[in-house]
């Protein structure tokens, strides 16, 4: 954006909800520019509220300055993201709405906004024993498969996807949230710096140097409290013939 970047986020965007949708019904500002945590290539998530749009829509544009994500709603239309959000367990939308700077409102924000809160606190569903058997097995496969790989051009693309999955069973067995790309880390963050620090350590050591023990250790100690490592008797889809 370099010299572009003239506005304030902040007046940008009320600029761009006064500009496009004045008659709205309400408006929030979202992600690193209202946590302080913008960069040079920052964008503004804007949702917009608003009671006479039939269904809802997300676009994408450069205004002021800025790149500016918007997210459309109507009174209605957010709260199945809301419930889809939930039960992935990636809370994108309410986290945006309940973090989220007032641009404009009505005296609709406060109740949507009680409504994220809510279900952010109340956390993710809690996975069932045999999804965490599941999970357990598709961990232990992929970990065969890092500890076996002798090619590092696999090795590489193993160990991204052990990251993730690794990230979302530590998780999602001790009701927390989940993210994708930089909200893997600050999810995990989230629930335990200490950890968090340990396990980017750990996938850091590999990439520098090829060294796999502290991914193992990890992944090890993250199955650990649900019995391990599994492969034996792993069963699933097996039906009884007759």
């Amino acid at each position: 954006m370099g010299e572009e970047k003239i506005i304030n986020p902040f007046q940008a965007a009320e600029m761009f909800v006064n500009m496009y949708y004045p008659d709205c019904n309400g408006a929030l500002l979202a992600g690193s520019v209202v946590r302080g945590e913008a960069t040079d290539t920052s964008d503004l998530d804007i949702i917009v509220f608003d009671s006479k749009m039939d269904s809802s829509y997300r676009e994408s544009s450069i205004k002021f300055g800025w790149h500016i994500e918007l997210f459309v709603h109507n009174l209605d239309s957010y709260k199945s993201f809301f419930i889809s959000d939930c039960e992935r367990a990636r809370p994108s939308l309410p986290r945006m709405v309940s973090e989220g700077f007032v641009l404009k409102d009505d005296g609709i924000i406060s109740s949507i906004k009680n409504e994220a809160c809510l279900l952010l606190e109340n956390g993710p569903e809690e996975w069932s024993s045999d999804i965490i058997r599941i999970k357990r097995y598709f961990i232990t496969d992929t970990l065969d498969d890092f500890i076996g790989s002798e090619q590092r051009a696999e090795e590489i693309f193993i160990a991204g996807t052990l990251a993730e999955m690794v990230s979302e069973f530590v998780l999602r067995t001790n009701k927390n949230w989940i993210g994708t790309s930089k909200w893997i880390y600050r999810s995990l963050k989230e629930y335990d710096k200490e950890f968090a620090k340990r396990f980017v350590d750990a996938f850091d050591c590999y990439y520098q140097t090829g060294e796999k023990h502290k991914v193992i250790q990890i992944v090890d100690s993250v199955l650990e409290p649900h019995g391990g490592r599994l492969f034996e008797g792993f069963l699933l889809g097996k039906k009884n013939n007759k």
